[in-house]
Parts: structure tokens; sequence; C-alpha cells
């Protein structure tokens, strides 16, 4: 009789199955809103990015060259980064935009 008792106030106290598992849920939730989702939304902004770019563009590569784009191909980009040296660079490379400074305009 009271193993009966024992055991029906330890079922009644138990959590339902899904229970368990709803920490698990949650973090999975918050792992997806913050790193997944701006990450591929970063992804989203580099491409747009680079299917904008053309001939006349100031870039900096992911390696930190800056140059200017000259000739737009298939999957690659012709960079002048100096008088007479041009490099071909993949279009992945492309880190960015080079952000214009006063100084350059003027001279």
């Amino acid at each position: 009789m009271i193993h009966l008792s024992f055991a029906l106030a330890q079922a009644a106290g138990t959590p339902p199955p899904w229970a368990q598992y709803a920490p698990l849920l949650f973090l999975g939730i918050i792992f997806y809103f913050l790193l997944i989702r701006p990450q591929q939304k970063q992804r989203k902004e580099h491409e747009s990015l680079i299917r904008g770019l053309k001939s006349g563009d100031k870039i900096v590569t992911s390696s930190g060259i800056h140059g200017i784009i000259t000739n737009v191909k298939d999957r690659t980009f012709l960079v002048r980064i100096a008088e007479n040296v041009k490099i071909e660079i993949d279009q992945v490379a492309v880190a960015g935009l080079q952000k214009s400074d006063s100084k350059d305009e003027e001279s």
C-alpha cells in the first residue's frame, strides 16, 4: 500500500515529457537569433555588394590591398593597385568598397 501511494505521488509530480526538451529548444532559438540570422544577413549584403561592383570602383580586398577595378570578369576582377600594376583577384576576395577620404579627393 505504501509503495502504491508513493508511486502515485511521484507520478503526479513529474513534468510532461516535452518539458525536458524545452531548455534545449530555448537555447536553439537564442542561438539562431544571435548567431545564424545575423551571419546570413551579412552574407546576403556581401553578395549584393559583389554583384553591384563595376569598373572604376575603389575596393579593399580581404588581405588589405586597395585598388581600382579595371575589368569585371565572370568570377574575377582585374584590379589596378599601382601605376602599370594590375592583379586578378577572385570576387570573394573583395571585403568592401574603399571609404573615400577628403585627402584622396584633393590630390
